[in-house]
């Protein structure tokens, strides 16, 4: 059962671009479904039926997992098994009749206008390093980068004089994401004054580097957060993603247009950013009163 494990992730890779978590989290999923079914006695996963399938949920859901890592469970399986219909590896999804288990959307977290003022104050302006991580705090807040974004930024993907970055997500779409006035200050600081110090000839063109000339990991990022928050005295759990929710969360309660914020945030679906960005009950109540005839 192990090649056409291996030839699903392989294609996952190149023709769908999945990311290596995304990869290995299909693998992990995968590797107990089909040991699941080596014990029961099948020979190749062409044999697996939906009664096969959900039993392995079932035992999945008394294990104590999330209703979203079986959710995550059964839609690896399925597409595993549309891999191997469309190369004629099999002749039926013994997917198809089973609906995933129901996931509530929880809302997510994001910081108050307050919180983020003070979370700006952590970084120590007297310090290169602190100008350096004032500048990640303030891209990551002006643009809603996705912290993979931000670490794979090149200088180039900064477009200063027009106030703009240049963003590719994994899958190699780019955007255009415009950028306020105190990102830009700190930002100009950061490549003048900053990042010349850091650089070194291994450095090669990614705009955020560590202290030894490296470009940033998403550990770094997650570490000058967490200590930029320890610095302000915020108590609340935060990482790079809750800038990116309060990115949109303040741009939806200031009257932004839904599809405007889907479009900065690189959403390919609207209902993702619904999700998203939180937008709270008074606000709603003020647009339905302003623009409903009968408001």
């Amino acid at each position: 059962m192990a090649r056409p494990l291996e030839d699903f992730l392989a294609a996952a890779v190149r023709d769908k671009g999945s990311s290596a978590n995304t990869v290995e989290a299909y693998r992990r999923d995968l590797q107990r479904y089909l040991q699941t079914l080596a014990r029961q006695g099948l020979a190749s996963p062409e044999q697996s039926s939906a009664d096969h399938v959900a039993r392995l949920l079932r035992q999945l859901h008394d294990a104590g997992l999330t209703p979203s890592t079986l959710a995550r469970n059964l839609t690896s399986i399925r597409q595993f098994h549309n891999f191997l219909l469309l190369h004629g590896l099999a002749q039926h999804n013994p997917t198809e009749s089973l609906e995933p288990p129901r996931v509530e959307r929880r809302l997510p977290d994001f910081m108050t206008v307050e919180e983020i003022e003070q979370l700006m104050a952590g970084p120590d302006l007297d310090e290169p390093l602190g100008q350096r991580d004032r500048a990640i705090l303030e891209l990551l807040y002006a643009s809603g980068l996705r912290v993979s974004e931000l670490i794979a930024l090149p200088c180039a993907g900064l477009e200063l004089n027009a106030g703009l970055v240049r963003v590719q997500d994994r899958k190699g779409h780019e955007r255009l994401v415009p950028l306020g006035r105190q990102a830009l200050l700190q930002l100009d600081r950061y490549l003048s004054q900053v990042r010349p110090r850091l650089e070194r000839d291994y450095s090669g063109e990614a705009l955020f580097l560590n202290a030894q000339g490296r470009a940033l990991s998403r550990m770094g990022i997650w570490k000058i957060l967490q200590a930029a928050a320890a610095r302000a005295g915020l108590e609340k759990k935060i990482s790079p993603h809750t800038l990116r929710h309060s990115f949109a969360t303040h741009l939806l309660e200031r009257g932004a247009n839904l599809r405007d914020v889907q479009e900065l945030l690189g959403h390919a679906d609207i209902a993702t950013t619904q999700i998203y960005a939180r937008i709270d009950t008074k606000y709603l109540k003020e647009v339905h009163k302003t623009y409903h005839p009968r408001g």
